[in-house]
């Protein structure tokens, strides 16, 4: 009878299996999700993943929601508003587990290692912007948890790559370094240069692709960050629902902030705005330079929107 109800409870609380990627792969492929998988049981075997336990009872666990990017799209600001809920313990840095080889074969309990204490009703959320574009990623996070939620805040391409190149600029700035005007970087033989590297991280139809060979779109939501940035609330209202989260974050916990510009966050009667190097103004760039720009993302925005089975307002 014993082994009976076991073998019922085993069999109710099996994670939901979400289709892979297509049957037919190549030899290289197959070889590399062998070896991913080979290092992944090697893990399991070494560390057993005894993960640190406090005194009060919280412990750390492999996040069960990854925020997958996109590199200036607002992911910090989507972090911060989603930590005023009482069920979610962040990461306080981006942990590069799944894109950096160093770290990625230092084994998953190295990973939980990186993670926040956490009481067993909370939910785990790690922020790594890079990972959305880096193509070893989504194989890695399926082999780990194939029930794994995911989110993704994406913004107008155009203004992202506006947004990319300025903060590097100013970290050379800061480093008292030279740093090419942006017209260098977009500009090559008097074309666009596509393969300027912010140009790539904004092909979102493209990298979503690759997402979608190994998670189902209903394990993906897509974060709208230029409604994040105009009226935040209904956008994290969303959040906590795709989440399974109790509605705790109401419309209070938010006020716009004139001098910065943008909007800040209160919490239990404390005020706090994201970091100053956030919201920072855009180079000037050439009218003629932008449309360019604006022509070159509209197919693959085109695209991404037939594939996502929705639109954003994006030039």
């Amino acid at each position: 009878m014993a082994a009976l109800l076991l073998g019922a409870l085993l069999l109710i609380v099996q994670p939901h299996i979400v289709p892979s990627r297509p049957a037919v792969i190549s030899k290289a492929e197959a070889t590399s999700q062998s070896v991913q998988k080979e290092l992944l049981k090697k893990t399991v075997l070494k560390n057993d993943f005894k993960g640190n336990i406090h005194f009060n009872g919280s412990c750390q666990q492999l996040p069960q929601t990854i925020i997958i990017g996109v590199r200036k799209g607002g992911t910090r600001a989507l972090l911060e508003m989603l930590s005023l809920h009482p069920d979610i313990a962040s990461a306080e840095s981006e942990v590069h587990f799944f894109d950096w080889e160093d770290h990625y074969g230092n084994g998953l309990q190295w990973y939980m290692n990186q993670m926040p204490f956490s009481y067993p009703h909370q939910i785990t959320v790690e922020k790594t912007p890079a990972y959305f574009t880096s193509p070893k990623v989504p194989e890695r996070i399926y082999n780990m948890n194939q029930s794994m939620r995911l989110l993704l805040i994406l913004r107008d391409p155009s203004e992202r790559v506006l947004s990319d190149y300025t903060q590097v600029f100013y970290n050379h700035v800061q480093k008292h370094k030279p740093y090419p005007s942006i017209e260098e970087f977009l500009i090559k033989d008097g074309e666009l240069n596509v393969d300027y590297k912010a140009i790539n991280r904004s092909l979102y139809y493209f990298h979503m692709q690759n997402w979608l060979k190994y998670f189902p779109l209903d394990c993906i939501h897509i974060v709208d960050g230029d409604k994040l940035i105009k009226d935040p609330f209904p956008e994290i209202e969303k959040v906590e629902r795709f989440l399974r989260l109790s509605p705790q974050i109401n419309a209070s916990n938010f006020y716009f902030n004139k001098t910065k510009g943008f909007y800040c966050l209160r919490d239990s009667g404390r005020e706090r705005c994201l970091h100053e190097s956030k919201g920072r103004a855009h180079p000037h760039v050439d009218s003629h330079l932008l449309d360019k720009l604006h022509e070159y993302f509209h197919e693959p925005n085109r695209k991404f929107f037939e594939l996502v089975g929705r639109t954003f307002d994006w030039h």
